[in-house]
């Protein structure tokens, strides 16, 4: 089974679609129900079981209870895809909102570390399992306004190392997937508006959710022996954070 943090929107939709899409049964979990009823709706074309929760995956007790009730269905797991993440705000350091602050490090850090924690009994019992943690470019550039999520995005890539030094002889596999622009609610997200979200992708062909869905689908596809650290993607139109081609009409 894989099991996919955000999956009801964005990279994490995607992920559900491309591994339905290769018979693998899933359990998805997100914070909207209603998003998740309707994705699982939608993937019983391609004939896999489908279980989905909704869970906040910042609450540790409810990660706790929620593998603890559902171990069953972890001990298939074979695959866990840390997609949840966030970014809130634009603002520098010294007018940065502290409620955003704590969103994205319990979104983005802490979530990760209790899915994580959670699901590697299950992978170390049985010396199989593949630990894919959705980074971002940010974790490797800063950029200006970017403080707090790029220092999320940096600990998610630090992280990522550690697991795979700590695994080390376990069988478990660990990716990190650092993307660039990617058409998601992302911006939506971090901006508050959806008219401001779509400036950010004018006059350039960004990424799409499924872009980085099948290329975390090819990783997850490697032989046992082969472990694909990390991955950088960027769209074409884009070099580096803040540096991006824009055709003017």
């Amino acid at each position: 089974m894989i099991l996919i943090t955000g999956a009801s929107s964005g990279i994490g939709k995607s992920c559900a679609e491309e591994f339905a899409k290769k018979g693998h049964p899933l359990i998805l979990v997100a914070r909207r129900k209603q998003r998740l009823e309707e994705i699982a709706k939608n993937l019983k074309k391609y004939k896999v079981e489908v279980h989905y929760y909704a869970l906040d995956i910042r609450n540790k007790k409810d990660v706790e209870a929620f593998a603890k009730k559902h171990a069953p269905f972890l001990e298939k797991t074979k695959i866990l895809i840390n997609n949840a993440g966030l970014a809130k705000g634009v603002e520098p350091i010294q007018s940065g909102k502290t409620d955003d602050w704590d969103a994205m490090i319990d979104t983005n850090l802490k979530g990760l570390l209790y899915m994580t924690k959670a699901v590697l009994p299950f992978f170390l019992k049985k010396k199989l399992g593949h630990i894919v943690n959705i980074g971002s470019v940010a974790g490797y550039y800063n950029y200006p306004n970017g403080n707090v999520y790029c220092a999320t995005k940096h600990a998610v890539r630090s992280l990522n190392e550690a697991m795979r030094m700590d695994l080390l002889g376990t069988g478990i596999r660990v990716t990190e997937i650092a993307a660039g622009m990617v058409d998601t609610e992302f911006s939506t997200v971090r901006l508050g508006s959806h008219a401001k979200a779509k400036k950010v992708y004018e006059g350039m062909v960004p990424l799409k959710a499924e872009d980085i869905a099948k290329n975390i689908l090819w990783v997850c596809d490697q032989p046992a022996h082969i472990n694909i650290q990390s991955l950088m993607i960027y769209p074409t139109d884009q070099a580096a954070p803040g540096l991006v081609h824009r055709k003017v009409n």
